[in-house]
């Protein structure tokens, strides 16, 4: 029997323009074994429902607009709606401000990256910290 592997949702909230870092992480996470769902430019809605539809384990929100805590609230607004939250992991990256990171995690936000945080680090931290 095969162990089912992490299911990961990397999204964009919002159209801000800046893919470099959630492609590089999204290459981490299928070169670390996970499946990658790559949802791309999505509103909120669209990013809850394609968590579902995928039953994803992850939820990576890359954002660089400073919209962080807006989105982030949004999302998990609706993932609770759907009953689901408990189920999913959020992750945030982007260039969020470290001294916004404590206010991401009272949301409920698993852990936060921001710039020059390794790809291994979130790789690692995903597969330790994992809801099963």
């Amino acid at each position: 029997m095969s162990k089912k592997k992490i299911r990961v949702l990397m999204s964009k909230p919002g159209i801000d323009g800046h893919w470099r870092g959630g492609i590089v992480v999204s290459r981490a996470i299928r070169d670390a074994g996970m499946e990658l769902i790559f949802g791309g430019f999505q509103n909120v809605k669209e990013i809850v429902e394609a968590a579902i539809q995928e039953d994803v384990d992850v939820i990576g929100l890359s954002i660089h607009s400073g919209a962080h805590f807006a989105y982030t609230q949004q999302v998990i607004d609706l993932l609770k709606e759907r009953g689901v939250l408990e189920d999913i992991m959020i992750l945030v990256g982007g260039v969020v401000p470290a001294k916004d990171f404590p206010k991401l995690k009272e949301m409920g936000v698993a852990n936060v990256y921001g710039p020059g945080s390794m790809t291994s680090e979130i790789v690692d931290f995903i597969k330790t910290h994992i809801r099963k």
